[in-house]
């Protein structure tokens, strides 16, 4: 007996998939570098939704720190993200990996990085995401849009007192 813990020996072919989306901000790298490293401003734009319980946040900004996000939508079913930073570089990049799950059932694993490039007063930011979908769906674009949608959340975060 193993004390390794292994995925389901049944489980479907994982999908792999990468994208990339770009996004124009007004604010300086500064500011948008600090709505990804401050934990009370990325727990209001990119944990918090109208609908969702949070069970858990914990967030250690740092290369080698982790976030750890349990939440539920309308009270179905716990989804977890684990996540962990494995490079930040103030102002400029912040990469990532982590891994989504319902309940203890890991469904996607993800390496991320985003960079962040001055662009007149304000900020050229890319999002590129590596994905590897383990429960057999194929809903990187899913995935993607979801990424579209939290960084317009992050521009009304941006725009707010701050």
């Amino acid at each position: 007996m193993s004390d390794i813990a292994t995925a389901d020996a049944d489980a479907r072919a994982a999908l792999h998939s990468t994208f990339q989306v770009e996004r124009d901000y007004p604010q300086s790298p500064s500011r948008v570098f600090r709505a990804f490293a401050d934990k009370e401003m990325v727990r209001r734009w990119r944990v918090e939704d109208e609908g969702c319980e949070i069970h858990e946040f914990t967030f250690d900004f740092r290369i080698g720190g982790r976030e750890l996000s349990r939440f539920s939508f309308a009270g179905g079913p716990e989804i977890r993200l684990d996540a962990e930073f494995q490079d930040i570089v103030p102002d400029q990049r912040i990469v990532f990996a982590y891994r989504m799950g319902v309940g203890s059932n890991p469904f996607s694993a993800s390496l991320t990085t985003i960079e962040l490039t001055p662009s007149g007063t304000g900020t050229h930011l890319t999002y590129t995401e590596q994905v590897a979908m383990l429960d057999g769906s194929d809903s990187a674009r899913g995935r993607e849009e979801g990424c579209r949608q939290l960084l317009e959340k992050l521009a009304a975060e941006l725009d707010g007192p701050g």
